[in-house]
Order: structure tokens, then sequence, then C-alpha cells
């Protein structure tokens, strides 16, 4: 949708085709429940306020509204005690204030530090996702950022694994874990190389913290699709694509309804692999393909989420502010172990001994999304397997060795989590909808389950996502056709950054090309 917008201000007609009859994939709304606006995918935004995509498309004059997780995050004490909550306020001071009291003064100087010299590197990454990842754009986004022991120093630091840096930097596991599990949102565990910029992407949120839509997360998307429409361009909702193809100098898409369309260029936004399966059909290079699909890392699967209506928000024992709890992400981890037994569990096809939670409740900051007196919670809850191990199913089936609606057991479990820290929630809720990882792949498309497309390690990252044949939003010999969405770079989570990268690149290559005819006609 984002490059769709940027192609139409250039001029160009652009239809989008979506194989689904709601708009927007993973960062979309649907009424799940009744008189509630349930997020099929994401409910934060927290990159695409930082890349200046809002301001150029002018989405605000299309009714698109945020406002502040302020806090942007919530860390409860532990359950039973009367340990004081971390409270992470988009204010530092008042953020420093909550860590001495719960971790003591120490750690929070330690955070004030990190603050200062994280809050310009994420500044700087920012910069990098929001252009192709060429060597020209790398480097004009960190020149400049020094590391008081020099050049060396500064990129052993951001190749360095999260938990190494937490370590170097913080006495505290209770401060330790809830920065693990924030930067962890990105998918990899924070003992992978190169996941220490993740952390960091924490001290960006003092300066801009995550927000919310109002009207829920598809309002990004509603937003993106009313600027397009005013732009002359269209959207046909219900029309999977089957194939594309490369026939005398044009593209010729056909779609399961037998449309067959032609043009100049086609911008793919789907899962790299689903994209690859379309040139397939269409007729590109098999042997090519197949080559490129197994270098395509997907992973065992991310996690699964839990949505919730209900007739309150959660009343967490230790919050002594109940709305600084629930204006965010509501962190439910108090150490790493936690973490490292939930992705070591999944590597293995396996449940985690205990779910790692993430909350939200953004009625809290907007009611619009629920009927008066009923609140809405999402329960996100990481890592978990997209296929389990033993030969069993997410949904009962006795064809299988494990008949127990897993999904919906698993569901019962993670609500339990939240509810050890915030006692009687479980008996607040009036409806639930479960998206296991085989019900994100099969109701959104992302294959394995894996809402960041392909896994987001240092080697599928910058200029290896997807891989390097695919990382220029480019597709070799095919000329015309541009790459998108979270399987090309900078990844998953909702920037829109690919988008306009991709349609750049696009407009440059279509005037180039009307320069070089022209000038060929002179000559001629």
């Amino acid at each position: 949708m984002t490059a769709a917008c940027y192609l139409s201000e250039a001029g160009m007609a652009v239809e989008v085709l979506e194989r689904d009859v709601i708009a927007g994939g993973g960062v979309s709304s649907a009424e799940r429940f009744p008189g509630h606006r349930v997020d099929r995918g994401s409910s934060a935004h927290i990159m695409v306020r930082h890349t200046g995509v809002i301001e150029e498309l002018g989405l605000a004059e299309h009714g698109l509204r945020y406002v502040d997780c302020d806090p942007w995050a919530f860390a409860p004490g532990a359950p039973g005690t009367d340990e004081p909550a971390l409270v992470f306020h988009r204010d530092l001071d008042r953020t420093c204030e909550s860590i001495a009291r719960a971790c003591g003064s120490s750690d929070a100087a330690a955070y004030r530090r990190f603050v200062d010299v994280w809050g310009p590197r994420s500044a700087r990454t920012m910069r990098a996702f929001s252009a192709p990842p060429t060597g020209p754009n790398l480097l004009r986004s960190f020149w400049g950022l020094g590391a008081p022991d020099g050049g060396s120093a500064l990129s052993r630091e951001f190749l360095t694994t999260g938990d190494a840096l937490l370590d170097e930097t913080f006495d505290s596991e209770r401060l330790k874990a809830a920065l693990a599990w924030f930067g962890a949102q990105s998918g990899p565990p924070m003992s992978e190389p190169g996941t220490a910029p993740m952390v960091g992407f924490a001290a960006l949120m003092h300066t801009l913290p995550p927000g919310r839509a109002i009207g829920g997360s598809g309002a990004l998307t509603e937003a993106l699709i009313s600027k397009l429409t005013s732009a002359g361009g269209s959207i046909a909702l219900g029309d999977a694509v089957v194939s594309v193809s490369r026939r005398h100098n044009e593209w010729v898409t056909t779609t399961t309804s037998g449309r067959t369309l032609r043009s100049r260029m086609v911008v793919a936004g789907c899962h790299v692999l689903a994209t690859l399966d379309l040139l397939a059909a269409g007729g590109y290079d098999r042997g090519r393909i197949d080559g490129w699909r197994r270098a395509v890392r997907v992973g065992p699967g991310i996690g699964m989420a839990v949505r919730l209506a209900t007739d309150a928000l959660p009343r967490y024992a230790s919050a002594e502010d109940p709305s600084h709890a629930t204006s965010g992400l509501q962190l439910l981890v108090r150490d790493r172990a936690h973490l490292r037994l939930a992705h070591g569990a999944a590597s293995a096809g396996e449940l985690p001994p205990t779910p790692v939670v993430l909350g939200m409740s953004f009625t809290a900051l907007d009611p619009s999304v629920a009927p008066p007196g009923q609140h809405q919670v999402s329960l996100w809850s990481q890592w978990h397997p997209h296929t389990l191990s033993g030969n069993r199913a997410w949904r009962g089936d006795g064809g299988r060795v494990d008949a127990r609606d897993v999904a919906e057991w698993e569901g019962d479990r993670i609500v339990a989590e939240i509810s050890s820290y915030a006692p009687g929630f479980d008996e607040s809720v009036l409806a639930r909808h479960v998206q296991s990882p085989a019900d994100i792949e099969r109701e959104l498309g992302m294959i394995g389950g894996n809402i960041m497309h392909v896994e987001m390690s240092l080697d599928q990252m910058m200029m290896w996502r997807p891989i390097p044949q695919l990382s220029s939003h480019r597709v070799p010999d095919a000329p015309g056709l541009y790459l998108t969405g979270a399987s090309t770079h900078p990844g998953g989570g909702v920037s829109a950054a690919s988008g306009r990268s991709a349609a750049r690149i696009a407009v440059k290559d279509a005037r180039e090309g009307r320069l070089r005819r022209w000038i060929g006609d002179k000559v001629r």
C-alpha cells in the first residue's frame, strides 16, 4: 500500500491486488467480537513514526491519528510481593526514578548513559532502515557516529549480542530481562550476534514512543487506501494473483477470477517465497528459484496471539498508578532464563515451559475499538513453533497424535500468565480469539507463522535481506519487477520504509528508461 501511494504520487496508474477480503495483511483490524475492532496483526506502531512516511504522504489528512503510549512499557513486580514495578516513561528522568526504586541508583545512572549513547545510534539505524541497503546509504547513515575507542569498537558494539550489551551495562536481572524482551520483539533471541541494536532501540522511545492508531492498527491501512484512491489509484480485494510473467517487454498478471492485467511494472509485497512461486508459475527459471528458496530461512515460527474482549483492564498488583500499567507494552518477564527456555523449546518444536507474554490493552488510550463498558486486551506470546513435535496439530484433529485443541489449551496458559501478575484478570474475559502460528499462516499468508516473513537474524538483514541476490528490491533478469514488504529491508514490523524504497527505485528506473528511449530516438 505504501509503494502504491508513492507510485500514484509520481503520476502512475496503480491498482493493488489483494487476495484477502480485508486490506492490509498484518496491519488490519476486524470485528472478532460484536462491537470490537480487533487487530489481526500489529497493535503498537513503533518504527513508522520514525520514518517520515506518515508526514510525506499526508496521512493525517486521510484520518490517521496516533496517541502516544506513555508510559511506553511496564514490567510488573514479582507476584505476591511488594516489589515495585519498572515503568518506562517517555520522560527519561521519570524512567530513571522508577529504575532507581526498583533496581537501584547505579542501574538508573547506567540507563541514562545507555540512552545517551544508543539514542543517537538508534536514530542513525532508523535512517539506514529508511533507504535501500546500499553501501553509500549505509555509510551516510552511520558516518560520524563515534565510539570512545574508535571504529573497531563501534562495529563490535553493533555486532555483539543483546545479552552482552545488557551484561556490560546493567546489574539488575529484572532490568536486563525487560529490555531483552523489548528487543526480542523482532524475533531473534538476545543471544544471537547483531541483536545489540534491537536492545538499543529502546533508547529511541524517549524521543518518540510507540503509537496507537485511533481506531486500531488497520487505521493506518485505511488512511493509505484513502490516499491511494484520492490520487486515482484503486484496490481489488478477494482476488488472489496466481502467476506473474514477463512477455514482450511487459508484465502479465493473472488472478483466480481469471483477470489478466498488463503493466510496465509489478511491485510484489507478499512473502518472498510466495512471490517466487508466482514467478515460477509465470515461467521464470525454476532451478534458480529453487536455489533462492533453499537460501531463505523462515525459521521455526515466532509466536502466537490471544485477543480478548473483557469487562475490565488488567489490574497489576505492583502498579502504583493503574494507568501506568495499561498504556503501553506490558513486559511480563523477570529474568532472561524465561526467554531462553521458551526459545529453546520452540526450536525443538515444543511449547514453552511457561509462556513469555507481552500484554497490550489499548482501550485505555482508545475506547473507540470496544463497546461502552468493555475493553480489549491483546496478548502476544513468544516463542511458539509453527510445527509441533510428535506429529501434533495446533487445532484439534482426531487423525493426529494429540487430538486436543493445542491452540486453545495454550491460550488458557497465556491468560493464566497475565493473571498471575494481575489477579482476577481471567474472570474479566468475555470472549477470546486465539491465533496460533498455523492460524497466522493460514489467515495472513505469513509462511511458517513468522510475522517477520523471514528471520531477522544478522545474516538476513540489511544488504543480505532476504538473500543477497534479492536484496536490492529487484529480481535478477526481471526488469520492472520490484520487491517490498517484511521479506525485504528493513524487515518486519510496521515501518512502511520498504514500500517507499521500492517505489522510489521503480520511479527512478522508469524515468531513466524513458530518458534512454528519448536519446535513442534523437540519435536515430
